[in-house]
């Protein structure tokens, strides 16, 4: 049986298996990405891709995929943790990707149909460059950065009562709020980045790839709403 306890915590071991462990890691994450992209396109491309997305945004519909996209990524996030069987751990992180490609699919929608054809492209470019350059602080500083897991993890909630109320309310969040879920979601990226060089077990590059992919898909999220809200002022 696939036994995770067996396993080493990264910062314990040696320089090979930590190297190893970090290119598995950033492998997995990358294939992640790919394969969001596949999974959207296709979802994009699909002739009741405009449907679903007025079902999803429809009244309090959205106060729903957000509960069912946060109760598939618990369930994500559990297997992909699990010590079961690395088969477990990919059907986590398979499931994580196709619920992140779901509830992109109405703003995604939205950019690529009724915004400038650069947007997303943009938006990816950013998203990309700011994920580079803070997982580059990351591994050149060596510092551990999971002192921010308390911060992140009231910020989150904080965030998250705030997006409920504008559902509920009917207001719109606007760019400041935008601007720091951007810093949010670089400073998961910080938190996370640093405990896949401390925190995390050497066969634990399943779980710590979806952690990233989490993190670079809501920096994503909310740098192509800026995008988004940049072009249109134009």
């Amino acid at each position: 049986m696939y036994a995770q306890s067996y396993a080493q915590p990264v910062i314990r071991a040696d320089a090979g298996l930590r190297v190893t462990f970090i290119r598995r890691t950033y492998n997995h994450l990358a294939v992640a990405v790919l394969a969001f992209i596949v999974v959207e396109a296709l979802l994009l491309q699909w002739s009741g891709a405009e449907a679903l997305v007025g079902a999803m945004l429809g009244g309090f519909s959205w106060l729903i995929v957000l509960g069912a996209f946060m109760g598939v990524s618990w369930l994500a996030e559990k297997w992909a943790r699990s010590d079961a069987s690395p088969q477990m751990q990919y059907m986590g992180l398979g499931l994580f990707v196709a619920a992140e490609a779901v509830i992109f699919l109405p703003l995604l929608y939205i950019a690529a149909y009724f915004s400038s054809p650069d947007v997303i492209p943009t938006a990816g470019i950013i998203t990309a460059l700011l994920f580079g350059g803070l997982t580059l602080v990351a591994f050149t500083t060596g510092h551990d950065f999971s002192f921010l897991g308390g911060l992140l993890k009231v910020g989150g909630f904080v965030a998250l009562g705030v997006i409920v109320a504008s559902i509920l309310f009917g207001f719109s969040l606007g760019l400041f709020f935008v601007g720091l879920m951007i810093l949010f979601a670089g400073g998961a990226i910080l938190y996370n980045t640093s405990n896949v060089m401390h925190h995390y077990h050497t066969d634990q590059h399943v779980a710590a790839s979806l952690a990233l992919f989490a993190s670079v898909a809501l920096l994503f999220w909310y740098v192509l709403q800026g995008v988004m809200a940049f072009t249109s002022n134009e």
